[in-house]
């Protein structure tokens, strides 16, 4: 309800209106604005581990396997490479003739010249050591193998 004010006698130099009336300040709503962002975080909470998708590797078992904890270079080598000899370099596919060039740019600048190398388990080990040339020859010092435990997927 605006607040209604007794205009002042004719020392206001308005002669022709009786009340003044003064709107109060309009404040905004925020709940719907904060409501409406909780509903988008939720949303994009459950959706953002959808959206990310890998290489599908089968790796093989190991029962002595540990985890990685930084920042590594990643090469996968999945079951398609008889076809087409295309090899991950991170998540980029490369063809493999140009793995070491690739693999000596990048290892350049790093003062540890370690790869780990993701094989599937169905590759005949000719084919990983083929990749395993190219990664020695590109400069690579300590090539780890990743594998899994036996109980993981």
């Amino acid at each position: 309800m605006p607040k209604v004010q007794p205009a002042a006698a004719e020392t206001s130099g308005r002669l022709g209106r009786g009340r003044r009336v003064a709107s109060s300040l309009a404040e905004i709503n925020v709940v719907p604005l904060v409501d409406v962002m909780l509903v988008l975080l939720i949303i994009f909470m459950v959706t953002a581990p959808m959206i990310q998708r890998g290489i599908d590797v089968n790796l093989p078992a190991s029962r002595r396997a540990a985890q990685i904890s930084n920042e590594r270079v990643f090469v996968n080598v999945p079951l398609a490479y008889k076809k087409d000899h295309l090899v991950y370099l991170g998540e980029e596919p490369i063809r493999v003739e140009i793995l070491q060039e690739r693999i000596r740019q990048l290892m350049e600048t790093r003062s540890a010249k370690e790869v780990y190398l993701r094989s599937d388990g169905g590759l005949q080990i000719q084919d990983f050591m083929d990749v395993l040339d190219r990664l020695k020859d590109g400069g690579v010092e300590k090539v780890g193998m990743v594998a899994k435990l036996p109980g993981e997927r």
